[in-house]
């Protein structure tokens, strides 16, 4: 499954050191890295199919097949996880849980908050990092269902897949642009949020002094 046809387009930054398992092994390198980071190996999993649906929008993948690799791989992967936890318990998800800091204190706080929220933090989970990696696992030590995970972890797949998908398709041989966009502008909403901070705690400093004057 090697990428063959056209020219790659050009990938700046940290997406270029990807362009070499794309090019060598295509549409296999997708359905491994996304598979091994989903339950819990810090690998660039969402950062493959990013750069993949790049390739596909310079015609060098079939952005179909990505987005199915991508899915099914997605879904593969977070129930290994599950079945890691259910089956390994807590002992094992820490193992497994320190290459993505996932701590005892951490594991306890996360199996309160899926309890709390419910099913639906399964398919959130999926969008947000280090819990991206370690929701299967943290399902399966909590005892979750595995027929509910699996409904709720599917959705979640399906949306994250889909996004990334079309985003990385629509930037196609763009994205060396957009890229250096991004990076331009990343400084100046670093500083916005630094003085947003700063000026929440500041305010928080002040409401306290006021309550005990």
């Amino acid at each position: 499954m090697r990428v063959s046809g056209g020219s790659a387009p050009p990938l700046p930054g940290v997406l270029n050191s990807l362009a070499g398992p794309l090019d060598h092994f295509g549409y296999w390198a997708v359905l491994l890295l996304v598979m091994v980071e989903d339950f819990g190996i810090p690998v660039p999993g969402e950062s493959v199919l990013i750069v993949a649906s790049v390739y596909a929008g310079a015609g060098r993948l079939n952005v179909v097949a990505v987005g199915v690799i991508g899915f099914a791989a997605a879904v593969i992967g977070d129930n290994v996880g599950f079945a890691l936890g259910r089956f390994g318990g807590r002992a094992l998800a820490l193992r497994l849980g320190r290459y993505v800091r996932l701590t005892e204190e951490r594991l306890d706080k996360a199996e309160v908050f899926f309890n709390h929220h419910g099913t639906w933090i399964i398919t959130v989970a999926r969008f947000i990092e280090v819990l991206r990696q370690v929701n299967g696992i943290v399902a399966g030590v909590s005892g979750m269902r595995w027929l509910r995970f699996l409904a709720f972890n599917a959705l979640g797949a399906a949306l994250w897949a889909g996004t990334w998908v079309s985003l990385g398709y629509l930037a196609g041989s763009r994205i060396g642009t957009i890229y250096h966009s991004i990076s331009e502008y990343s400084l100046y909403v670093l500083i916005a949020l630094a003085v947003l901070l700063t000026g929440y705690i500041a305010w928080r400093v002040l409401r306290r002094r006021r309550r005990v004057e």
